[in-house]
């Protein structure tokens, strides 16, 4: 068979030749042309064939040739011995990694073993091999960013709309009013061509902005109206909106009767209850939260929430009241409002704890509520807890807890404890430098790959990005280098010659040959990645290419309906030429249109309507008022102000861009507080400051700023990289501590108590 990438290019080419692939620095995967010369990529401009982004891309897009070309790229398998890192074969790499995995699974139980990974900004197929891999070993703790951020307003998406999945999306393009609730999108994008479409709305008589920010961020800066909330009162604001509606009757009526269960269940938790006082001590102006309220009920609008809402104090109760206040005003499912996207693969998979199959944690009790995924946050705990069942393995791919998540000394002390410490990456990371085994990775511009992200409506796109240069050394795909060990460990069956040979020949007959096999072999299904990876991917150098065919082959009936009202007629091959179609259209292209006229189809509860009642919820709920909130509000005398430790910039790109001289000349990591602090502190701009948490110190340049709200203090994250032998920037997550955290294991990176110090 010839191999897919053939016919678009050769790698290796020694003339200058644009490719067309995307940004692998941020959700929205934005797409680019990149230049290559003498299999080097050295320019980079945006795509304009690219149908979701249309040219429109940011400055981190623009500079991926920091993130594509570290200094400390890893090219061979690496071994931590007494004298440090040596290099090894990957045959010895692989053999003694399952060795010890299976006698740490053999001698402890399945609970002992962790794969975290799988969350990346820039691709999302070693998930499925990760997956696979811990399920053929008999655990259940997936770990992923999503649990670090998502936890509870997935959780909450579960109960109201029946998956944890089902994340309710703005449709802004057919809205009156955006309501930005806790979001700098301006800066964080986390929407399609973010900034010019807040700029749109922000210009457009017709249309309104609406923020809800502590601070005049960037984004609060162009809006028709910013209610500038005090911090940690998102939730307690929520619920005054909601008894404004409810004491006015502006409540949809009708939209609640046809489509919401147990409205007037809950609707009692609102009534009677003392909106003033509430609107008081969240520091706003009564009569303009009410003429919010009326918007809101005579608007068609959407709302975006983001990390101040997620990671902000009562995490999974903002996200629970927000929902109840869109359902209240008939949001959900409704050109828009807030719908349920088309997917070609839902981000996870639904993991409902009052199911007794689905795993805690042993020591701290923590569901999997990111669909499927636990929070890292408790993995320190899992580790350190002394209990028989507690971690004792575990595989990080793709990703950096020792820079990205909550309390980096404790991760550090826990993963010292570890038996088996293996870190899949392109770098060695700060992470890497703690592992057992450090395993060399293709990066995303080496590699076959894409992501899941369903951030459109009601057009599904989808863009398979591959491999515009030549991997350095030994470098492998995550998906192929867990393949090998799931091989090693025996969890793959072995695949008779007539199938192999089958992948090298016609797709659809290789199809046929596979089926007619995993018929007589049971565990052909359970372990279908790594058979498809064994097979095409062996055949296309790529087990994640691989693993896109077989996904679309075998997509469920909600993707194959939408792929036809995208033109791809249904039929047996209808899978196979969307991968065909994927392949000829390296800008990615729509692969399916949802029904924008009949979104309901999508909620999956009992009843078929949202659910607003959650009883785990109810007492929360329930006892939120003013009086309580102002004494809880009360910040101790040793830490009197608030830290928000992930402050979105353009300078700041999580960890993937590890070279500082991106960001050079520009102030990118400071520590930044109001001038009226600055004024009261005797501080001033550019000095070296001290910021003091319960968990720690770190020490940064000063920066005076009106962006910030008094009483504020703000960091942003993606700093403290070693780098080239010296470290640049605050890490910010040695300030917050894994334990200061929502129920559901969200950090409250949003509401940390500190103090400042001269240095």
């Amino acid at each position: 068979m010839v191999s897919p990438c053939a016919s678009a290019f050769t790698l290796g080419d020694i003339m200058e030749t644009w490719h067309k692939t995307g940004c692998v620095l941020c959700a929205q995967n934005c797409g680019l042309e990149v230049m290559v010369d003498n299999d080097r990529i050295i320019r980079v401009r945006p795509d304009k064939d690219n149908p979701r982004s249309q040219g429109y891309v940011c400055r981190k897009g623009l500079n991926i040739l920091y993130h594509q070309y570290p200094k400390d790229r890893l090219t061979v398998p690496l071994k931590r011995t007494k004298k440090g890192f040596s290099e090894i074969t990957w045959d010895q790499a692989v053999d003694e990694i399952a060795d010890k995995l299976r006698n740490l699974v053999d001698q402890n139980g399945p609970r002992c073993l962790a794969y975290m990974g799988g969350s990346s900004q820039g691709g999302h197929f070693e998930a499925s091999f990760g997956v696979s891999l811990l399920r053929g070993l008999g655990s259940q703790y997936y770990y992923s960013s999503a649990g670090q951020e998502f936890s509870g307003i997935w959780w909450v998406f579960g109960r109201m709309l029946g998956k944890q999945y089902n994340i309710a999306i703005p449709d802004e393009h057919h809205a009156e009013m955006l309501v930005g609730w806790g979001w700098n999108g301006m800066m964080s994008h986390q929407m399609p061509q973010a900034r010019k479409t807040l700029t749109g709305f922000s210009k457009d008589p017709n249309r309104l902005l609406v923020v809800i920010d502590p601070r005049k961020s960037e984004t609060a800066a162009i809006a028709d109206i910013h209610l500038a909330v005090r911090p940690g009162t998102d939730a307690l604001l929520a619920k005054a909106m909601i008894a404004i509606i409810v004491a006015e009757g502006w409540e949809a009526t009708d939209y609640i009767t046809q489509n919401v269960a147990d409205w007037d269940r809950i609707r009692p938790w609102f009534e009677n209850f003392e909106i003033r006082s509430a609107v008081e001590v969240c520091q706003l102006d009564y009569h303009q939260v009410v003429d919010v309220c009326r918007l809101l009920t005579t608007r068609r609008w959407c709302m975006h929430p983001d990390l101040g809402i997620y990671m902000g104090r009562h995490s999974t109760l903002n996200s629970y009241l927000m929902n109840i206040l869109g359902a209240v005003c008939g949001i959900f499912c409704v050109p828009g409002g807030n719908v349920i996207p088309g997917m070609v693969m839902p981000m996870g998979f639904h993991a409902d704890e009052r199911n007794p199959q689905i795993w805690r944690t042993v020591q701290t009790n923590m569901p999997p509520a990111a669909a499927g995924s636990f929070p890292p946050n408790v993995m320190p705990e899992e580790i350190l807890s002394g209990h028989p069942e507690r971690l004792r393995a575990v595989i990080v791919s793709a990703c950096n807890p020792l820079r990205s998540y909550a309390d980096t000394q404790a991760f550090e002390k826990a993963f010292g404890q570890l038996d088996l410490l293996v870190v899949n990456d392109i770098v060695m990371s700060e992470t890497a430098r703690h592992a057992h085994y450090v395993l060399p990775c293709r990066s995303f511009y080496e590699a076959w790959d894409g992501t899941f992200f369903p951030w459109t409506f009601p057009d599904v796109f989808f863009q398979m990005r591959r491999p515009v240069v030549t991997p350095p050394g030994q470098c492998l795909e995550a998906s192929q280098i867990l393949t090998l060990l799931a091989d090693r460990l025996g969890l793959i069956p072995d695949i008779p010659d007539d199938v192999q040979k089958a992948a090298e020949g016609d797709r659809l007959g290789f199809g046929l040959k596979l089926m007619e096999w995993a018929g007589k072999t049971p565990d052909v299904q359970t372990r279908m990645p790594f058979v498809l990876a064994k097979t095409l991917g062996r055949v296309w150098d790529s087990a994640a290419l691989a693993a896109l065919w077989g996904m679309l082959m075998t997509a469920p009936k909600a993707f194959r309906k939408n792929a036809a009202r995208a033109g791809f007629q249904t039929g047996l091959d209808q899978g196979d030429r969307i991968f065909q179609a994927l392949l000829d259209t390296p800008q990615g292209l729509w692969v399916g249109k949802a029904d924008i006229a009949d979104n309901w189809p999508a909620i999956r509860t009992p009843s078929g309507k949202i659910e607003v009642f959650i009883p785990e919820l109810e007492e929360q709920a329930k006892n939120l008022n003013a009086v309580s909130e102002a004494e809880c509000l009360n910040l101790p005398a040793e830490f009197p102000l608030v830290l928000n430790a992930g402050r979105h910039m353009d300078t700041n790109m999580n960890t993937l861009m590890r070279n500082p001289e991106w960001n050079k000349g520009k102030r990118a990591c400071t520590i930044a507080i109001s001038p009226k602090d600055a004024d009261a502190l005797g501080l001033t701009d550019g000095q070296p400051i001290r910021v003091v948490t319960e968990a720690g110190s770190a020490v940064g340049e000063l920066a005076v700023s009106t962006q910030v709200r008094s009483g504020t203090v703000l960091i942003p994250h993606g700093f403290g990289l070693i780098y080239d032998g010296s470290v640049y920037g605050i890490n910010v997550n040695q300030l917050t501590k894994n334990t200061h955290r929502d129920p559901l294991g969200t950090p409250l990176h949003r509401f940390v108590p500190c103090r400042l110090e001269n240095v």
